[in-house]
């Protein structure tokens, strides 16, 4: 089986790239309309496709199978929202480059220790190709470069919220992670209270069958409107300062294996069981790295292509001994041309995960090929690195990416419901 991470934004999604039918689940030779959404349609093979590869990806986990007519109706929601999502990256002027799609391939090839063309063979024997591959990808891209844009860049992290943290953090004594897993019935914005106890009702469910002792990754499954709800809801270590109040504060009681009272917050409502916990080491070391870059924006007159040529030109210019910090005053787009495109000491998290991958990739001394972030396109030149030890550091640097987290999740899923809910669907009969 072939199977992908492809990480951003803090987003990891698992891919398995299997599409083998099981005897009982083959496809229907006559295909019909089982969803509209907005101008695209979801197709009943569409949907078996996808039931296929998620039964076997719970198979792989041990995870016991849903009713079938259950687990279709979650994956046609989620099948709903995805297409909702991609829509509105390409509405608003997202492009996937293809070379970044072809670049992921051939990371995915490597993780597999094949080759493209022992990828393709691969993913032939299991019912798939490279052009499905591809597209999957880039729909991916998509979704991740409208939530850096929409969502991550947009949360900002203030003086007095850190202070406010370190406090409540100082009160409570040394922080403490937990391994824990959560189920999510999701109610619509500005839902009904007919609506709202209709769902409450779901969650309602979900708990005694819980009390009965059925399976929480099984349920997940079944119920779960959590992006993470064909991974048994499973959302791994967290420090408590990086997840909601509200789910640190019923955690904090409770015993590994037990499950929380319902919570209720404006997403819905939630169920979370610990599997675990444990104390955070007290010290932290990080490698920060000296950088600076020059940046062009696109704009109405500047597309994509032109900034990527006019950076390769500088590039050219570079390697031909024209220094950078020369090039980065007359020619960068961004505050730092005056320093020279200096940006001086970046720890870990400080810029945008496409910035920061490829600064992570360069040597000393080295220039980036022209990268793509949500601001523009981007020369990047590493100048130094150093191991820092940032223990006196470490309370304020832990709060802000916490806060930080924290509150771009929760306006992730925000985002998400909005997107969901103002695009016209039209579900249709499965069978």
């Amino acid at each position: 089986m072939i199977t992908r991470i492809y990480k951003t934004s803090g987003l990891a999604l698992l891919i398995a790239a299997s599409t083998l039918l099981p005897a009982h689940a083959a496809v229907q030779p006559l295909d019909h309309i089982v969803a509209i959404v907005n101008d695209e349609i979801i197709t009943r093979q569409e949907l078996a496709k996808r039931y296929a590869e998620v039964a076997q990806s719970l198979s792989r986990q041990n995870t016991p199978l849903p009713p079938r007519e259950t687990l279709e109706k979650q994956l046609l929601e989620r099948m709903v929202t995805e297409l909702a999502l991609q829509q509105h990256a390409r509405s608003t002027g997202i492009r996937v480059d293809p070379a970044q799609v072809e670049s992921a391939l051939q990371r995915i090839a490597a993780q597999n220790k094949l080759d493209i063309a022992g990828l393709a063979a691969a993913l032939e024997k299991e019912g798939q190709s490279l052009d499905s591959m591809r597209n999957t990808i880039r729909n991916e891209i998509l979704i991740a470069r409208a939530r850096e844009r929409d969502v991550d860049n947009r949360v900002a992290v203030s003086d007095a919220e850190i202070e406010g943290y370190l406090q409540t953090q100082v009160q409570q004594g040394a922080e403490t992670e937990y391994d824990f897993s959560h189920i999510l019935v999701a109610v619509p914005e500005n839902a009904s209270p007919e609506q709202i106890q209709a769902r409450r009702a779901r969650a309602d469910e979900v708990l005694a069958q819980l009390a009965a002792g059925a399976d929480f990754a099984q349920l997940s499954a079944s119920y779960s409107d959590a992006h993470n709800a064909l991974q048994g809801g499973a959302f791994g270590w967290r420090a408590s300062g990086k997840i909601p109040a509200m789910f640190a504060d019923v955690l904090k009681p409770l015993q590994p294996g037990q499950i929380a009272p319902l919570l209720k917050s404006s997403n819905g409502f939630h169920i979370l069981k610990l599997n675990n916990k444990r104390g955070l080491d007290a010290t932290l070391s990080v490698t920060q790295t000296h950088t600076r870059h020059i940046l062009i924006k696109t704009n109405e007159l500047t597309s994509e292509a032109d900034a990527r040529s006019r950076l390769l030109q500088l590039k050219e210019r570079i390697e031909h001994d024209v220094k950078f910090d020369e090039l980065a005053r007359l020619h960068s787009e961004d505050a730092s041309a005056s320093k020279g495109g200096d940006l001086g000491w970046i720890n870990p998290g400080d810029t945008v995960p496409d910035f920061e991958k490829a600064m992570d990739a360069l040597q000393p001394g080295e220039v980036s090929a022209p990268i793509q972030s949500p601001f523009g396109w981007h020369l990047i030149q590493v100048l130094e690195r150093r191991d820092q030890d940032v223990t006196q550091e470490r309370q304020k640097l832990l709060a802000r990416q916490a806060i930080r987290e924290r509150k771009a999740e929760e306006a992730f899923q925000d985002w998400v419901r909005q997107i969901r809910d103002s695009a016209y669907v039209e579900l249709r009969p499965l069978d």
